[in-house]
């Protein structure tokens, strides 16, 4: 606690967990949102650096939990199905990772943030973009474009939930192949940003104590999510697409 303290204050210690709290709720119920919520939200006190910290082990713990929700069966499933996907995005998340202290970032945050809330809009207002069967060429565009961003700003799911969109991927499918997908991509970010030294001794301690809110605010996510039809599912996973992406404009625009 005293090294945590060293980083923050107990008043942006208690606005954190907030942050944390709210991210859970809306990543119980619907799959995502969680690493945007929490960077965009930490970044308002605390240094980017720093928000990028806080986030990793709320990321992979929530990830890992949605991934499995339905058993290892359905889990592997969902990975053999995707796999182009991951691996395409795990080598260009990794690949952008080494970056995060080198490149401004607010260009790619416009570069996704735009189409994604494009598309969020389009599809709320009843344009339907509609795939009629997963494509290899899409699924590797999506993947990399996911993972480079990804490794630079925390912030991978959007494209991820256009694409499952986009099929009109079942309820519990679609927050289960979520799951899997940011769930390994976690690790790797874990993984790489203990390498670019994101995550070491000295910030570790706030990423630990944002799990435990982290974690809460899912469990009564979760419950939500249990008691809404496909249609709502998929109208709220909309709204908070839209709102994300208008976020990353934001972020692109003003930093």
């Amino acid at each position: 606690m005293e090294t945590l303290f060293l980083l923050i204050s107990p008043l942006q210690l208690v606005a954190a967990v907030g942050v944390a709290l709210l991210a859970g709720v809306i990543k119980g119920m619907v799959g995502f949102g969680m690493p945007m919520i929490l960077i965009s939200g930490l970044s308002m006190f605390l240094s980017p650096e720093l928000a990028l910290a806080g986030l990793i082990l709320a990321t992979v713990a929530s990830n890992g939990i949605q991934a499995l929700r339905q058993g290892w069966v359905a889990a592997w499933r969902s990975v053999q199905r995707f796999r182009v996907f991951l691996l395409v995005g795990l080598v260009f998340l990794v690949s952008s990772a080494q970056l995060v202290r080198i490149l401004p970032a607010q260009v790619l945050l416009l570069v996704l943030g735009v189409p994604i809330t494009v598309f969020a809009f389009l599809q709320l207002t009843g344009f339907r973009f509609h795939l009629q069967k997963p494509s290899t060429r899409i699924e590797a565009a999506v993947g990399a474009f996911a993972g480079f961003i990804g490794g630079l700003s925390g912030v991978w799911g959007p494209p991820t939930v256009a694409y499952l969109t986009a099929l009109d991927t079942p309820k519990g499918e679609h927050i289960r192949v979520q799951g899997v997908i940011y769930g390994l991509g976690a690790v790797a970010l874990l993984v790489a940003h203990t390498g670019s030294g994101v995550l070491r001794a000295e910030t570790l301690p706030l990423s630990l104590a944002l799990l435990p809110p982290a974690m809460l605010g899912m469990w009564v996510g979760v419950r939500w999510h249990d008691s809404i039809d496909q249609a709502t599912f998929r109208k709220a996973t909309l709204v908070v697409l839209a709102v994300a992406g208008l976020n990353l404009v934001r972020r692109g625009v003003f930093g």
